[in-house]
């Protein structure tokens, strides 16, 4: 049977999981109550002590203190922050590459505004506003209950949990998590990101590109300035600067496929300190976001010989910095099949809903240039909740029920996979 691409994952157009599904959803069992409210309660420790990326000390610290309890013996990262942690060991002849469960664990550098939450930030002008301590506790509670399997000798592969740091800061973490070795035996790796458009309770999925691409661009202007009165003496670098922000976007968007969503966006432009005199350096700043891999990879050559045009049409020099982000994430259409089939069966096939391309970026896309996988959007929205809490937003919040239901989606997943790859 075929699919179209982003079409959500029906789990029949899978291989026939069938069979392992009751056996998968026994072993799992039912989450006891009183792991999710530890695991809430761990959450919001980790919402009162955000970190930004490449400092999650505490965060790193946490997590292998609780992993450790469980009697896991987990691998903090070379940079001190970020951790890996196998469980289970693989039986005599089995060569299949394990599946990894990766969350981010970085926080955001915006203010906490939610008055009423008694776990707001302690930390000012930080704050969890990606949902990532959601993720963190999310992979950790799944991790928990696999260990408990384990032990009972009811773990049929092993798996290996993978809390990332940085996935904020350009290009993300994890291209230095994968040099880092956390990929070495795994071939599959599922992860969650938290929509707060989506009813917690549910999941969003879909075959293909989930994310875009995403890139910094930071461009200087310099020539001659001079008196409002002679521009022709100057380069009148208000005017070039003002030429790049309308007409680069324009000439990248015409040298790609109109369905690749290659888009320049501005957010900063600085020229000039008088209404009377034309500047000598300009200054401009913005995004790269692209739904396409292949325009994606062609951008940088063709940003610059645009931004070179129009500076050579002014007489100005320029000067272009372009910063790598991360490629879009494509879900592998077995990898979104597994999380489909697990969720469907925990939750019901109603439980699963197809999702739209998102034009944000997510580091997570530099695992899938190595192994299959698939990225969820977990459902955190309160049903029947009004208010928009939209991520990077001070007043982002969760509904703390969504743990639970992510918990139980990675586990069926693990146990699943176990069965499903010959």
């Amino acid at each position: 049977m075929s699919r179209e691409p982003g079409a959500p994952a029906p789990a029949e157009t899978a291989r026939d999981l069938a069979a392992d599904v009751p056996a998968a959803i026994e072993l799992a069992g039912t989450i006891p109550d009183r792991l999710c409210a530890e695991l809430i309660a761990f959450r919001r420790d980790l919402h009162m002590h955000p970190e930004l990326g490449n400092q999650e000390f505490r965060t790193t610290l946490a997590i292998k203190t609780r992993l450790e309890q469980a009697g896991l013996t987990p691998r903090v990262l070379d940079s001190g922050t970020g951790l890996i942690c196998d469980i289970g060991t693989r039986a005599e002849g089995d060569e299949r590459g394990m599946l990894a469960l990766r969350a981010d664990i970085d926080a955001l550098p915006i203010p906490d505004t939610k008055a009423d939450a008694p776990y707001r930030s302690t930390v000012p002008d930080r704050a969890h506003a990606c949902g990532h301590d959601v993720h963190t506790t999310t992979v950790l509670g799944a991790g928990l209950v696999l260990a408990a399997l384990d032990r009972e000798g009811k773990l049929p592969r092993p798996v290996r949990l993978l809390f990332q740091p940085a996935e904020e800061v350009l290009p993300g973490g994890a291209a230095d998590a994968i040099e880092n070795g956390v990929l070495d035996g795994v071939g599959r790796i599922l992860a969650v990101h938290c929509d707060p458009k989506v009813d917690a309770g549910r999941i969003g999925l879909r075959v293909g590109p989930i994310t875009s691409a995403c890139d910094r661009l930071e461009i200087a202007l310099d020539g001659p300035g001079g008196h409002t009165a002679r521009p022709h003496l100057t380069t009148d670098l208000v005017t070039a600067a003002a030429k790049v922000v309308t007409d680069v976007p324009a000439l990248v968007a015409r040298r790609v496929d109109a369905r690749s969503g290659l888009a320049v966006t501005w957010g900063r432009i600085d020229s000039g300190h008088a209404c009377n005199v034309i500047p000598q350096h300009a200054e401009l700043s913005g995004t790269v976001r692209c739904l396409d891999l292949d325009a994606w990879r062609l951008a940088p050559d063709l940003i610059h010989s645009a931004i070179d045009e129009i500076a050579a049409l002014y007489g100005a020099k320029s000067e272009i910095t372009y910063i790598r982000g991360v490629p879009p994430v494509v879900n592998d259409p077995a990898a979104a099949d597994l999380l489909h089939t697990a969720m469907a069966a925990r939750r019901g096939a109603a439980s699963v809903e197809g999702t739209e391309q998102s034009l944000g970026g997510e580091d997570f896309s530099w695992y899938l240039e190595h192994v299959p996988g698939a990225m969820a959007r977990l459902g955190v929205r309160r049903p029947g909740d009004p208010v928009s809490r939209d991520l990077h937003r001070g007043d982002f919040d969760v509904d703390e029920s969504a743990i639970r239901v992510g918990v139980e989606m990675f586990t069926a997943a693990a146990l699943l996979d176990a069965g499903e790859r010959p």
